[in-house]
């Protein structure tokens, strides 16, 4: 992933435009969870913004909440669920997973980290 470039992670629904990379790993009805799979995309790439469905915070508050305080200090915005959908168009890719519970739908947009000595 380079600068800026977003991957979205969707709930089991979110419908997948056609023209961009799926990746499905849902295995069943809630694996892997949404949560888990969020948490481990976290550890491999830097994460600069997020991207939620203003939905999200009526409808799922508990994820909703959990997802606040897992990217605290990382600017957050907010999209109609429509609008939401329309943006993934622009993803490098979307990734499936078993969650089912509604909203449960993030882009995540990709920073750079450049603290590391490139020469060595």
């Amino acid at each position: 992933m380079g600068h800026t470039d977003q991957i979205t992670v969707g709930d089991a629904g979110l419908p997948i435009p056609d023209h961009v990379t799926r990746i499905d790993i849902a295995l069943m009805k809630g694996l892997p969870s949404f949560l888990d799979t969020v948490k481990l995309l976290n550890h491999e790439m830097v994460i600069e913004k997020i991207i939620l469905a203003d939905e999200i915070k009526t409808q799922n508050p508990q994820i909703h909440k959990v997802l606040l305080e897992y990217f605290n200090g990382i600017p957050v915005e907010y999209a109609s669920h429509e609008l939401f959908k329309d943006l993934t168009h622009a993803s490098k890719a979307v990734i499936r997973t078993g969650e089912c519970t509604p909203y449960a739908n993030i882009i995540l947009q990709s920073g750079v980290d450049f603290t590391g000595d490139a020469h060595e």
